[in-house]
């Protein structure tokens, strides 16, 4: 088989917002998401920047029994998928009786895992952990919760591939759908934002450590810029089959037509070209598209040296010739990390959407690598009917994804 795949239902919960709205409305006035968190400095923390992200309550709209099991990512997961599925039509009475997956991106739930361990460390008895801690601190937090929250009788398990969890979950749904083995999927990625959770990238001096400026201080494709800064909370893509969502009258948010995959094989950190410029390729082979149809790509570009170097010339040596409008939105939100990947397609879904690119912020200084980019440095009013997003993460995984406006 060979189905369309088109997305039916987005969620977002982060620094930018709580709601598609707010997040629109973040991303066309450029507004920075970024915050200096004394907290993290008294934690020992090298940088004390962080994304601003609001930890929901959820007394009152979700019973304990449900509540006990989630960490701080599934809480984010929880309220962007609720977004997701109201957007997409979709209730729990439908869920539970027609077939739906979920693939969630997720990579840590460090802070339930150092909870515990210090309270038996306390107490000397395990006992006093309660029944939720073990559904909080295992890697699959997200999906094994909101798969028995929203009753899902479908595919169910998480993806854990660094920074491109997100974009891979995105991606393997999509062939679930499209090889006809499910209707829907739920998708995403989800990230905590708490000190336990990026301990070890502040120790190797990955964050910037321009905290007397910090909306200024994630700075993409910038010559000046020094490292990114951690982020978080979760995204929501409900995929599915063209078929699937006409025969339920649901709202169409554009098509997925690519997806492009690697590895590196090469350093554990350090990015490649050559498996860099073979995910974008694939991609463009899947969706049966020149390079010249892209008319915009969010960049995975984290603001680190080394990183944005290598997808520059990567983006350079596919896109070059046509120079579609390149940001980042990293430049506002900081890394996202495990969430990143579902994100930037919840945001450029607002772009494509709402007819605007947003910018890359803090975009002063090119370098000879991105000087060579289209990147858009204020807010474009354009109509977009193609985009492309990359994802790119630890042990040389990389993801992209291209989605294209709707056509019957």
């Amino acid at each position: 088989m060979n189905q369309r795949v088109v997305i039916t239902g987005i969620g977002i919960h982060s620094c930018l917002g709580n709601s598609v709205d707010e997040v629109t409305d973040s991303l066309y006035q450029g507004k920075s998401g970024i915050v200096l968190d004394q907290d993290r400095k008294t934690f020992g923390f090298r940088s004390g920047l962080t994304g601003s992200v609001t930890l929901p309550n959820l007394k009152g709209k979700l019973g304990r029994r449900d509540r006990v099991g989630l960490s701080e990512e599934a809480i984010y997961a929880y309220e962007a998928t609720l977004q997701a599925l109201e957007q997409a039509k979709l209730d729990t009475d439908f869920l539970e009786k027609n077939e739906t997956g979920i693939l969630f991106g997720n990579d840590s739930s460090a802070k339930a895992v150092m909870q515990a361990i210090d309270l038996i460390r306390e107490k000397k008895d395990t006992t006093l952990l309660g029944s939720g801690s073990i559904f909080q601190s295992m890697n699959c937090t997200v999906s094994m919760n909101l798969s028995t929250i929203f009753k899902l009788k479908g595919i169910n398990f998480t993806i854990s591939a660094a920074c491109a969890s997100g974009s891979h979950s995105i991606g393997l749904g999509f062939h679930f759908i499209k090889s006809g083995m499910q209707d829907r999927i739920i998708c995403g990625g989800a990230q905590e934002v708490n000190p336990y959770a990026f301990g070890s990238f502040d120790g190797l001096g990955a964050f910037s450590i321009r905290e007397n400026e910090p909306q200024q201080a994630s700075r993409p494709f910038d010559r000046d810029r020094d490292g990114l800064i951690p982020s978080g909370g979760a995204a929501t893509v409900i995929l599915e089959s063209l078929e699937s969502a006409q025969k339920r009258g649901a709202p169409i948010l554009g098509e997925l037509v690519g997806y492009g995959f690697s590895s590196n094989g090469e350093h554990i950190s350090n990015p490649n070209l050559d498996g860099q410029v073979r995910a974008l390729n694939m991609a463009l082979k899947q969706a049966q598209l020149d390079a010249k149809t892209i008319d915009y790509i969010n960049a995975h570009a984290t603001s680190t040296q080394v990183g944005d170097t290598f997808e520059a010339r990567a983006l350079d040596q596919v896109f070059g010739e046509h120079r579609p409008l390149i940001s980042s939105t990293k430049s506002m939100t900081g890394h996202e990390c495990w969430m990143a990947g579902a994100s930037e397609i919840v945001y450029t879904l607002l772009m494509m959407n709402n007819d605007f690119v947003a910018p890359n912020i803090n975009f002063a200084n090119p370098d000879e690598d991105s000087a060579k980019l289209n990147i858009a440095t204020e807010t474009t009013e354009t109509n977009l009917n193609c985009f492309l997003s990359n994802s790119f993460g630890f042990g040389g995984t990389n993801s992209s994804l291209i989605i294209k406006k709707f056509k019957n």
